[in-house]
Parts: C-alpha cells; structure tokens; sequence
C-alpha cells in the first residue's frame, strides 16, 4: 500500500509528531497528527488515526487510565496492522511489536507497566 500524495503534504508536521512522539510529549503529539489526519485522503487517513490513536493511549496511560490506554492500543494496533513495515518511511514493524507488547503487559497486569515507551525510528533517509 502506498501513500498517496497527501503523505508527502504535510511531512513537516508528521516529522514534528515523531519527535514529539519520541519525546514522550504524547498530548502534543496526538494534537499535531490529528491535524494532518483531519486534512488526509485513504490510505493516509487510516494510518495517522492509527497512529494518533496509539499516541492518544500512552496520554490516558500517563494519566492513569489503563483502561482507556489498553483499548486505545488495541485500536491503533488494528490501522497499523494494514500498513507495510516503512510506511511513511518509519520502522512500523519494529512500533507495531512494541504496541503489542505494552497492549499485553496492560490488559494482564494489575499494575501499570514500567515497560520503556516506544519510539518510532525511521526506516530509511528521512525526506527532506
């Protein structure tokens, strides 16, 4: 599956969100992608809601909301699931492990996880 030209509009910002994301500053992570994702066409739209829903997860994780982190996980982890491992040019397969783990560690533990984050790495040569 391949992005369509929407992907390319608004890469400034989606590079911004991978920062944020990596920062662990999620809030303003969701906010930045859920503003190319309201603008974006198919395929697009469903990887950066995908996205944006794993991001919104870790924000109600920090907020102790396990459960609405687990779920959210679970929702993203769906829209990821369609996509191959560099779409966007980022190391999806690698995220997409990573959710999996921590949607495990979330619905079996009773206690929240310490578990590092996830980061997003990119596949290949950022897009300048």
């Amino acid at each position: 599956m391949k992005a369509q030209k929407g992907a390319v509009e608004g890469w400034e910002q989606f590079r911004q969100g991978v920062e944020q994301f990596n920062a662990e500053k999620f809030f303003e992570a969701h906010e930045t992608w859920e503003a190319i994702w309201l603008k974006a066409t198919e395929p697009d739209k469903t990887f950066l809601q995908g996205i944006t829903q794993v991001t919104a997860a870790f924000h109600h994780h920090a907020q102790g909301n396990r459960e609405g982190a687990e779920s959210l996980l679970q929702k993203g982890l769906r829209k990821l699931e369609q996509f191959p491992a560099d779409y966007r040019g980022v190391k999806l397969d690698k995220l997409r492990e990573e959710i999996r783990k921590w949607a495990k560690a979330l619905g079996e533990e009773k206690n929240r996880p310490t578990m590092k984050k996830p980061r997003i790495g990119w596949a290949r040569k950022e897009k300048g």
